[in-house]
């Protein structure tokens, strides 16, 4: 795939490359010099600590005893959730890291069919070190991908389907009517007749085991979330980069009233980013 243009900004480089690509995850993070070296993360409340090595991080970032949503986002100083479309050039090296963390102590990964789509997810793995974490912790290798599609517009030679290590499951309405071949790579849940009944579709995933969900995105699943009242933290990365106008919240879709959360944990680095964990009270 061709190296996409590079978008100067105030400071470092940040190159937007769509996933899959030379140093990309299945979300297509990469950002130039902002991903170079192991930069430190400190603690700035509750209580000042620092720098945190992995056993400290995954204790901030740990699963509960109960069943739980967590969403995962990356934004720019001014709310942008993407630059040229992409959540790439917002994304750093510590951010990568708490990412990689959230995944591996997920039971299943929620992601909306168009952000599949757009950022161009491939199958979801991780690397042995974080497998034998899992292992030792009583959980299965992999976390299990979920996709959510009202429409069943997907792809079933998609890496993220064809190449799964655990059959994904996709969340979906009774009306939908699946492509061929999707089934062969997928389970199908229906929850609800018109539209996925996100509540529905979370319940389900419960009885199957899959109790601590992370929510990668995109807005307007996040906004349904919400809506629904079914968010129980936010794990929010605010990068040191003004976007400007254009790119969308990191929420999105019809307004409801407002929730409130708890700072749990403000984390951050030399560089100026944020890593920001708020939970329910």
């Amino acid at each position: 795939m061709p190296r996409q243009a590079a978008r100067r900004l105030p400071g470092p480089q940040l190159v937007r490359l769509p996933a899959p690509y030379p140093r990309t995850d299945a979300s297509g993070h990469w950002s130039g010099q902002r991903m170079t070296g192991n930069i430190p993360i400190g603690q700035l409340m509750p209580d000042p600590a620092g720098p945190l090595d992995e056993a400290d991080l995954i204790n901030r970032y740990g699963r509960t005893t109960h069943p739980h949503l967590r969403i995962n986002f990356v934004s720019s100083l001014d709310g942008a959730v993407t630059i040229d479309g992409y959540s790439a050039g917002l994304s750093s090296e510590p951010d990568k890291r708490v990412f990689g963390i959230l995944r591996m102590v997920c039971d299943a990964l929620l992601v909306g069919a168009g952000t599949l789509r757009i950022e161009g997810y491939r199958a979801l793995r991780l690397d042995p070190r974080r497998r034998a974490w899992r292992q030792a912790h009583g959980l299965p290798e992999y976390p299990t991908l979920v996709v959510v599609s009202g429409s069943l517009d997907l792809t079933p030679t998609l890496a993220a389907f064809a190449d799964a290590p655990v059959r994904p499951l996709v969340l979906t309405s009774a009306s939908a009517t699946a492509p061929p071949g999707l089934s062969d790579v997928a389970d199908l849940v229906r929850c609800g007749t018109d539209r996925v009944d996100l509540t529905t579709g979370l319940a389900e995933l419960h009885r199957r085991g899959l109790r601590q969900v992370l929510c990668e995105g995109g807005p307007l699943l996040f906004g349904t979330l919400t809506a629904a009242d079914l968010v129980d933290e936010v794990c929010l990365t605010v990068a040191p980069i003004l976007a400007g106008p254009g790119a969308g919240r990191i929420t999105a879709g019809p307004a409801g009233p407002p929730r409130g959360l708890s700072l749990r944990h403000a984390l951050a680095t030399p560089d100026g980013t944020l890593l920001l964990r708020y939970a329910r009270p």
